[in-house]
């Protein structure tokens, strides 16, 4: 019985899709060659393709730009201090709403900047936040 256990799970786990697995690495190793690779440890590899899943949000805003704002406008500091109060889970969908992603890619995180800036309304009451994904743009109604 452990026999047939041991070869069945070899097979379900290995053999079944080996074929499949190869000529997903061969195509893989064509656009991105292993030698590039084995100089990233595995950890360092992983963040790399996947991005950062942790962030220090306190930086977010140190490196944030501004445009038609100052940093101790009211609006501006309204902002600051709900985005800190937000669960973890709402400030990822707030960055995903932002960049598009819930992520930062690679070691980006001490340098991503994103900017917030005055669409100046006419009615900024009647305008939702509004993001340019493109280019890291909020559109924040006074």
């Amino acid at each position: 019985r452990k026999e047939y256990v041991d070869l069945y799970v070899n097979y379900i786990f290995n053999k079944s899709v080996q074929k499949p697995f190869e000529d997903f690495m061969q195509g893989f190793l064509r656009g991105c060659p292993a030698r590039s690779w084995k100089m990233f440890f595995p950890e360092e590899l992983q963040v790399l393709l996947q991005g950062h899943t942790t962030f220090d949000w306190h930086l977010l805003e140190k490196n944030v730009m501004y445009r038609q704002y100052k940093k101790l406008d009211q609006t501006i500091r309204n902002f600051w201090t709900v985005f800190h109060k937000l669960p973890e889970e709402n400030k990822k969908m707030f960055l995903a709403f932002l960049s598009g992603s819930d992520r930062i890619t690679g070691y980006w995180l001490e340098c991503f900047r994103f900017c917030i800036a005055d669409p100046q309304v006419e009615n900024p009451d009647e305008v939702c936040p509004y993001a340019s994904t493109c280019y890291f743009i909020l559109f924040l109604p006074r």
